[in-house]
């Protein structure tokens, strides 16, 4: 009776194994991610430096997988702790605000290369002075890797430019739940 129990138990693994393997590589869903990085806004005036900050947020979104294709839309609200002084007054970088779409193919079991574009806007502002918002376009490419059935890491670079020439370069790491 032994032998059965154990003969019957190694049995079940290797039928279940296939279709394990199947949803291991499943990228469709409902995602959450909470984001983080490092984020270098270009605000096109001479003499000014680049300003430099920590970017953190979160993202909602929805991918559905068609084989080894993954396409799907994503909303983001992100902030940054970069600030620079121009003209004797702090100007600090605010929330920044994304919705577009991304396109990927899936790589091996658990790895999803993917781009991505869309719309973004960004907000600036001085304390006391008040703030400007500029509207732009995100463009970036990254990899996601499958962790388990429901968790996902995320590492990715954008780039986006605002109006009047205000540009962002941006690298981020990501960790998020499918459900």
């Amino acid at each position: 009776m032994k032998n059965v129990t154990i003969a019957a138990a190694i049995a079940a693994s290797v039928l279940a194994s296939p279709a394990m393997a199947q949803e291991k590589g499943d990228f469709s869903g409902v995602k959450a991610t909470a984001i983080a990085g490092y984020d270098n806004i270009d605000l096109d005036i001479a003499g000014i430096d680049n300003v430099d900050g920590f970017l953190y947020g979160a993202s909602l979104g929805y991918d559905i997988q068609s084989g080894n294709v993954v396409y799907g839309v994503e909303l983001e609200a992100t902030e940054s702790t970069g600030n620079t002084t121009i003209a004797g007054e702090r100007v600090e970088a605010g929330r920044d605000l994304y919705a577009g779409g991304r396109l990927g193919f899936v790589v091996g079991d658990a790895a999803l290369l993917y781009a991505k574009a869309g719309y973004t806007n960004a907000r600036l502002s001085s304390p006391g002075l008040g703030g400007d918002n500029g509207d732009g376009v995100r463009v970036g490419a990254g990899i996601e890797y499958l962790l388990s059935d429901n968790m996902f890491a995320r590492g990715e670079y954008r780039y986006s430019n605002y109006e009047a020439g205000v540009s962002r370069n941006q690298g981020l790491v990501s960790l998020g739940m499918k459900f």
